[in-house]
C-alpha cells in the first residue's frame, strides 16, 4: 500500500499543498511550527478519520475557512484508487473512494492501513489499558473484516446496558436486562475469542523478535487479560457481577476492560525501562503490526514518525527504519534538520522534503 498522490487544502498552516512521495522515504525537515508535522496529521486523517493532536476537529480547518480537505492516490499492488476525506467547521464528514461519496468512516479507513509514531506514542506502555486495547484492536480491524460489525455490535449493547443501570431508581424490567446482557455476552465472547486466537499467533512471535533486536538485554513476559475472572464465561462474569454493577452504573467485565501487560521479570516494563527504552518497545510492537498485516494479507502500512530524534539515538533510529521497510512500509518521517538524520546517503530510495511556513519544497 503506498500514496503515490498526497493534496491537503486549508489544514492548519497549509493553504494548498501537492506532493509525490517516494514508494520508500520520505523526510520531513522544517522547524517547529513549519507545518511538517501538520502533513502527518493529514495522512493520518486519511487511516482514522481523526488528529493524533487534537480531538476537535474545527481545531484542524483553517482560520476563515469552512472545511478542509485532504485527497490521495493510493497504489495497492499496482491497483489504483483514490480517496479523500473532508470535515467542515459544523463537524460534518464526508469520504469519497473513487469517487463515490460517502459518511462512512470504516470504508475509508479500511482502505489505507496507518500507523503512526510520536514522542506521545510512549502511551502505549505507560497509559491506560484502553490505550492497548486500541492497539490490539486496530489489527484486528485490518486482518480480520467482521471484527468491525462485532464491534460495534457489542459496543451498542454496552451502551444501552449502562444507560439502563444508570436510570437505577426506575423499576427493573428484567426481560429487557436479559436480553441485552444475552447480546453482550455473545458479542463480547467473539471479541475475546479474536483477541485470544492473535495473542497465540505468529504476531506474538514478531513481537519478541523485535524485542531481541531492539532490546536484547531484557527477557518479556506478554499476557493478555480478557476483561474477567478467566474460569467463567462472559454471561457467569456479568451474572455474578449483576447487583454490583447496577448499584454502580456500568458494566465491570468484558473485553472493554481487557489489558495487554508487559513484564520484566514480573515487573511492568515501563517501571523498569528508560523512556528511550519504552519507545524502542513501542517500535517493536508497532512493527509486529505492520508484519503480521503483511503476512496474513500481504499488506503494507503507511507508517508515520513525527521527530523521530526524540529520545531516540542514531543508531535505533536506523534499526527502526530498516524494519519497517523489510515490512514494505511507505514511511514518512519528520526532523528538524538533517543533522538528525546522519544515515540518510545509506538510502538510494528517498525524497527529502523542506517545509517553511506551510511551504514544501522538494530537494531535488
Amino acid at each position: 500500500m503506498k500514496l503515490d498522490l498526497v493534496q491537503i487544502n486549508s489544514f492548519r498552516n497549509i493553504d494548498e499543498l501537492s506532493i509525490e512521495p517516494d514508494a520508500k522515504l520520505n523526510f520531513f525537515l522544517g522547524e517547529n511550527g513549519s507545518g511538517k508535522s501538520s502533513i502527518l496529521e493529514a495522512i493520518h486523517y486519511l487511516g482514522f478519520t481523526r488528529s493524533f493532536r487534537t480531538t476537535k476537529h474545527k481545531n484542524v480547518i483553517q482560520h476563515e475557512q469552512q472545511c478542509f480537505t485532504v485527497f490521495a492516490q493510493i497504489n495497492s499492488n499496482e491497483v489504483r484508487h483514490k480517496i479523500g476525506l473532508s470535515r467542515t467547521i459544523d463537524d460534518s464528514c464526508l469520504v469519497s473512494i473513487d469517487g463515490v461519496k460517502s459518511k462512512s468512516a470504516v470504508d475509508l479507513v479500511s482502505k489505507l492501513p496507518v500507523q503512526i509514531f510520536t514522542p506521545q506514542s510512549s502511551e502505549l506502555i505507560m497509559g491506560s489499558p484502553r490505550l492497548r486495547r486500541k492497539y490490539l484492536d486496530w489489527l484486528l480491524f485490518h486482518v480480520e473484516h467482521h471484527f468491525a460489525r462485532i464491534y460495534a455490535n457489542y459496543r451498542r449493547c454496552l451502551l444501552q446496558i449502562n444507560a439502563t443501570y444508570k436510570t437505577s431508581h426506575r423499576a427493573m424490567n428484567q426481560v429487557q436486562d436479559r436480553f441485552w446482557l444475552e447480546q453482550l455476552s455473545v458479542y463480547g465472547e467473539e471479541i475475546c475469542n479474536l483477541q485470544q486466537t492473535l495473542m497465540v499467533s505468529e504476531f506474538i512471535g514478531f513481537i519478541h523478535y523485535n524485542l531481541q533486536e531492539f532490546l536484547p538485554e531484557y527477557s518479556f513476559d506478554i499476557s493478555y487479560y480478557k476483561g474477567w475472572e478467566k474460569e467463567l464465561s462472559l454471561q457467569e462474569a456479568i451474572v455474578k457481577n449483576y447487583e454490583r454493577d447496577r448499584r454502580r452504573g456500568y458494566v465491570s467485565v468484558g473485553p472493554h476492560k481487557a489489558d495487554l501487560r508487559i513484564k520484566i521479570d514480573g515487573i511492568l516494563a515501563h517501571e523498569i525501562l528508560s523512556r528511550g527504552q519504552v519507545r524502542m518497545l513501542v517500535a517493536a510492537l508497532q512493527i509486529a503490526q505492520t508484519q503480521y498485516l503483511n503476512l496474513m494479507l500481504g499488506k503494507s502500512v503507511v507508517f508515520l514518525l513525527d521527530d523521530i530524534g526524540a529520545e531516540l539515538d542514531v543508531l535505533k533510529q536506523e534499526l527502526f527504519i530498516n524494519s519497517l521497510l523489510s515490512t514494505g512500509s511507505q514511511l514518512f518521517i519528520t526532523a528538524i534538520d538533517q543533522q538528525q538524520l546522519s544515515y540518510l546517503s545509506k538510502y538510494q530510495h528517498k525524497k527529502l522534503f523542506h517545509v517553511e511556513h506551510g511551504q514544501v519544497r522538494e530537494e531535488i
